[in-house]
């Protein structure tokens, strides 16, 4: 049965750029790049090296823990680079695209006619595995662990992000038979999340041994982690999955089509985008081609996601491979005099430093200064405000700090992800690195519990 959960914790913030609903098809760039830094507490293998050419599924590397969860390349072209950075750590494998789309065939498959080692061994084989993550820790799970049950979260509250309803238009047929795969690898609930403020699209409505379930509320209604929170939530050996809404329409081209199709529509956002809109892209691909002669100011800071969770790109830089969002704000490299001092008309603050206030449904031309640097860490009663979650966030992070492991695994560390505390960060009076020291503290805990 469907529950609705309004939530009243989390914060909004109004920052100027969402994207249009104009759908934009550019082409593809020239370039494209699989980063294994997106893959948290994997270390990869190699199967390419440089001048080497690959199809579209071509495996590029593995897991060196675990062998048979592949990463394949999203286009045919050729390997120009494998960047690395400190201690020689793959930063990047990076392929030329080769003008036309080439595929390894995987062969088509009715999930119903088979059982979950069929579908597992398919998935692993087509490099489509890391599509699923698991909680605790938001790593890619091991094959040979069946979920508890499968979350998907079919709306995003964070600034700027797309709408899905608008980006899973006429997918129906793909996204109902990567639910039919889905299916085969739990023995308990595929959850599909919707926002309770909107009716469902099209695409989410009429499907088959699915669970629907409403939330609203501020962000971070729209997170994962705030629904497994509520309907199952988590603990060291109770592990949910979960997986994007359009990685699901990757699964279900893969047994439709028998190919890897890493096509996704991305919303290109932020206020020093001329045009803000939806553009058809792929997994991996350069920014590059949406940001040309598209972005106002010289100084900016480019960010693959959103801008609590993205990652820093550079203005060729590639798109994340769970990332739909491309975010562009200024950087934060000015100073006011006095600024705390000044009325602030044109400044978001959170806790109503500012008169900014007062008007409410403003948007604001948000930048990436930090307005102070770190200094003591006093409880304020800040972070519970904007968690919709039953934690003590403020205490689990010091007893990250200092590695108690026991106490960590009391406060609810298991439930949690960077992007669940992702606003506690934003209006820390501290200035503390709240989402770092908290990927710090899981892999601890996945060093200290394996």
């Amino acid at each position: 049965m469907s529950k609705v959960i309004r939530l009243r914790k989390g914060l909004n913030i109004p920052l100027k750029g969402k994207a249009e609903k104009i759908l934009v098809n550019q082409g593809l760039p020239d370039k494209f790049a699989v980063k294994p830094v997106d893959f948290p507490g994997i270390r990869p293998k190699m199967l390419i090296k440089p001048d080497d050419e690959v199809k579209a599924g071509t495996p590029l590397f593995f897991d060196k823990y675990n062998p048979g969860v592949m990463f394949a390349s999203p286009v045919r072209g050729r390997v120009v680079a494998i960047n690395r950075g400190e201690r020689r750590r793959i930063l990047e494998v990076v392929i030329k695209h080769g003008g036309s789309m080439e595929y390894e065939d995987f062969g088509k498959a009715d999930p119903a006619s088979l059982d979950r080692d069929a579908i597992t061994g398919l998935l692993l084989k087509s490099g489509l595995w890391p599509l699923f993550r698991q909680r605790p820790y938001g790593i890619i799970p091991r094959p040979g662990e069946t979920p508890r049950s499968i979350f998907i979260s079919g709306f995003d509250t964070a600034p700027l992000a797309p709408d899905y309803d608008f980006v899973m238009q006429d997918s129906g047929n793909e996204f109902r038979k990567g639910i039919d795969v889905i299916k085969k690898l739990t023995d308990g609930k595929v959850y599909l999340n919707l926002n309770a403020d909107y009716p469902p699209s099209d695409v989410f409505a009429g499907l088959n041994g699915v669970e629907v379930n409403y939330f609203s509320g501020p962000h971070p209604a729209g997170n994962v982690g705030v629904h497994i929170h509520h309907l199952e939530p988590v603990h060291k050996n109770g592990k949910v999955w979960y997986i994007n809404p359009q990685d699901v329409l990757v699964l279900g081209r893969l047994f439709m089509n028998g190919i890897v199709d890493f096509s996704r529509i991305v919303a290109l956002t932020g206020s020093e985008i001329v045009k803000p809109r939806y553009y058809r892209s792929m997994m991996g691909a350069s920014v590059d081609i949406l940001v040309r002669d598209n972005v106002s100011g010289g100084n900016n800071r480019y960010i693959s996601g959103n801008v609590l969770t993205g990652s820093r790109i550079p203005s060729d830089g590639f798109i994340g491979f769970y990332d739909s969002q491309v975010t562009v704000i200024p950087e934060g490299d000015h100073y006011r005099f006095m600024g705390w001092a000044e009325p602030g008309l044109d400044r978001f603050s959170s806790s109503r430093t500012f008169f900014s206030w007062l008007m409410p449904g403003r948007e604001y031309r948000h930048d990436t200064n930090y307005n102070g640097g770190e200094r003591a860490y006093v409880m304020t009663g800040e972070y519970e405000k904007v968690l919709p979650m039953d934690i003590i966030p403020q205490q689990l992070v010091k007893a990250i700090m200092v590695e108690d492991i026991d106490k960590m695994e009391n406060l609810g560390i298991y439930e949690l992800v960077e992007e669940d505390l992702a606003l506690c960060e934003y209006v820390c009076t501290s200035k503390i690195e709240v989402q770092t020291i908290l990927r710090r503290g899981i892999e601890l805990m996945v060093k200290e519990t394996s």
